[in-house]
């Protein structure tokens, strides 16, 4: 039996009720989103989290913060002080993408310390294990794959990425068509090189069902990846892409099936006017599957500042019906983050989230704007820091300024437009 499985009989269950708490909805609405598809509440059997996150149609905007070594640097305490800035800004989960060092030790010291949602990437261990026997990336055996998605299954990791879209026919269309930026999935480069080199099929397409009996097994929530996504706003909404998306709509519906919860990622890189008809297509193609987006980002041109162009796309995206927006920091495209950036880059897509909650009508959205106002008007800094988003910030901010000028904000002085004599 599965989350899904018992949602479809209406067997009680403790996940839909607390996700039903969480969210201050029924548990008859997370039931009926669980039983048809449009909701997850990604949880391994093997794991205890202290906050049951759900993912999906009519619920708040989640986000995820990206963490996790390179062959480059590798510092397990840092990686856990991230873990604890990520939860600690309001990360809803927390994918582990490293890829230095001793990866299942790092991933099991996460995992127990981790009170969210965790989620990987496996191909990325089945890489490092080929590269590590002296073999190219190309070589990567069906059998070390899934192997490892085992392994992490049992592990307890509640969700996984797995670019199951990129199969010979899709890899097709992207050869014929060509990209300005090609293929910036790091899993979904993975696959393509295996496939060009050798001809045969992605086993993660050709043995879908033996990746549904583990998820299955482990009741582990299955995020269909975006292996294709553009890597810059020149490929967005291309033929690979919108190949790619249409493979995964119809491997959602197999996953179904079989009482396995699913999620489709989506881009990457898009500009201001295509990202409704992403949205939609998606949707649509996805068969309603709670969406999770990289971004999108809007612009290419603003590396240090791509929490911002991540933020002004997510706020978009989840207006528009994403469900789950991951994370971008400021240190995107140039650096490995470090502490600070996570930070702030929880933080900037925390906001996007929120700004999209109030357009979808979201429970609780427009009240905690409308209360962070009332208190704002009041000139009452205690009381805003319980409805602001980063109260720490304020705090910080404030401190700037000089005792006698305690009862003001900005330039206004004693021409403040708030006071009311």
């Amino acid at each position: 039996m599965t989350l899904m499985t018992d949602a479809i009989s209406k067997k009680p269950n403790e996940l839909i009720k607390a996700a039903a708490k969480a969210e201050g909805l029924s548990e008859e609405f997370i039931r009926e989103g669980v039983a048809a598809g449009t909701i997850v509440i990604p949880k391994n059997i093997n794991r205890k989290l202290s906050k049951i996150t759900a993912v999906g149609k009519g619920l708040k905007t989640k986000v995820n913060a990206n963490i996790g070594t390179s062959p480059d640097h590798i510092d397990l305490q840092e990686e856990l002080d991230k873990l604890d800035a990520s939860v600690k800004a309001g990360a809803d989960a927390v994918m582990d993408l490293s890829t230095g060092g001793d990866l299942t030790k790092i991933r099991k010291e996460i995992l127990a310390r981790c009170p969210v949602q965790v989620g990987t990437v496996p191909i990325y261990e089945a890489a490092c294990r080929t590269v590590a026997a002296g073999k190219k990336i190309s070589q990567i055996e069906s059998e070390t794959l899934f192997d490892v998605i085992e392994e992490q299954a049992e592990q307890g990791v509640d969700f996984v990425t797995v670019h199951c879209g990129i199969n010979k026919a899709t890899v097709e269309i992207l050869n014929r068509q060509g990209r300005l930026a090609g293929v910036v999935s790091r899993g979904g480069s993975f696959l393509v090189k295996c496939i060009n080199a050798t001809g045969k099929e992605n086993p993660l397409y050709e043995q879908y069902d033996r990746l549904l009996d583990i998820a299955k097994k482990y009741d582990m929530t299955l995020s269909l990846g975006d292996g294709f996504r553009p890597g810059c706003t020149f490929d967005a909404s291309d033929g690979a892409q919108i190949a790619e998306l249409s493979v995964l709509g119809e491997l959602v519906l197999r996953a179904r099936k079989a009482g396995v919860q699913t999620m489709i990622e989506g881009p990457g890189h898009v500009p201001l006017n295509q990202i409704e008809a992403n949205v939609t297509l998606a949707k649509r193609l996805g068969h309603g599957a709670p969406l999770y987006f990289l971004g999108p980002l809007v612009t290419d041109i603003a590396p240090g500042y791509d929490h911002i162009t991540s933020a002004i796309g997510g706020a978009l995206a989840a207006s528009y019906g994403v469900d789950f927006i991951c994370y971008v920091t400021p240190a995107e495209h140039i650096r490995l983050p470090d502490v600070a950036d996570v930070r702030e880059g929880v933080i900037s897509a925390r906001i996007a989230g929120h700004a999209a909650d109030i357009v979808k009508g979201v429970k609780g959205a427009k009240e905690q704007n409308d209360e962070m106002s009332k208190w704002r008007k009041a000139r009452n800094w205690d009381k805003q820091k319980e409805f602001c988003i980063d109260p720490e910030k304020l705090s910080k901010e404030r401190a700037k300024l000089p005792p006698q000028q305690e009862d003001v904000c900005t330039m206004c002085g004693e021409f403040c437009a708030m006071r009311d004599e």
